[in-house]
């Protein structure tokens, strides 16, 4: 009865104060309840809000919650199931944040080694502008909010950006030679091996 009591004190806190807690540097999720609990004779639904917010940011999200249901099964302890309004909001939240903007050049990545030489075979321009082969940095970032959609075994996300190439000149100042719009369409699915969770990620456009 003691556990009883204290279960329901804990369950009415949370569903009137704000459960925070932080991802990493970028984000935080909000896993407050969203109402009491259902508690059934042999199982107990928790509604929790899942809502990933940047990092001491908490603005508004532009998504909106759909109701989800849990298949109704039993042969195992605990299920766990996120929403599509989950991952939205952390895409948001990352986006928000900068994370999907990155520069990649040789002094970052030691297995990077591109230099004008090898675009300057591709377009003719380069080769004009840099004789001399100099390396080159990659600045890669999302123009727009990736968009996450899940499937039945898998989820789905679309990535709009622009990745812009400069030249790393002698006195470590850069020029930027050309940028180009990137739109990307990956399917990523989750499987269990020796008890880990691994996606696997492709390519569709």
């Amino acid at each position: 009865k003691i556990i009883s009591v204290v279960f329901v004190i804990f369950c009415v806190l949370s569903t009137t104060l704000t459960v925070v807690r932080q991802i990493d540097d970028l984000a935080e999720v909000d896993y407050s309840l969203n109402s009491l609990p259902a508690v059934f004779r042999p199982f107990i639904d928790l509604d929790l809000k899942g809502i990933v917010f940047p990092t001491g940011n908490y603005i508004d999200s532009p998504y909106v919650a759909a109701f989800f249901t849990i298949p109704d099964q039993s042969d195992s302890m605990l299920y766990l199931a996120f929403s599509e309004y989950f991952f939205q909001t952390s895409s948001f939240a990352y986006y928000t944040a900068g994370a999907f903007n990155t520069t990649i050049a040789e002094q970052t990545c030691s297995y990077f080694n591109i230099n004008t030489e090898i675009f300057g075979s591709i377009i003719p321009e380069v080769a004009k502008y840099s004789v001399t082969p100099y390396p080159v940095m990659l600045k890669l970032m999302a123009t727009e909010i990736p968009i996450i959609s899940l499937q039945q075994d898998s989820f789905t996300v679309e990535i709009q950006g622009s990745m812009e190439v400069l030249a790393v000149l002698p006195d470590s100042t850069t020029q930027s030679l050309f940028t180009m719009n990137i739109a990307a369409n990956t399917s990523i699915s989750l499987n269990i091996f020796d008890q880990k969770l691994m996606g696997s990620l492709c390519l569709n456009r």
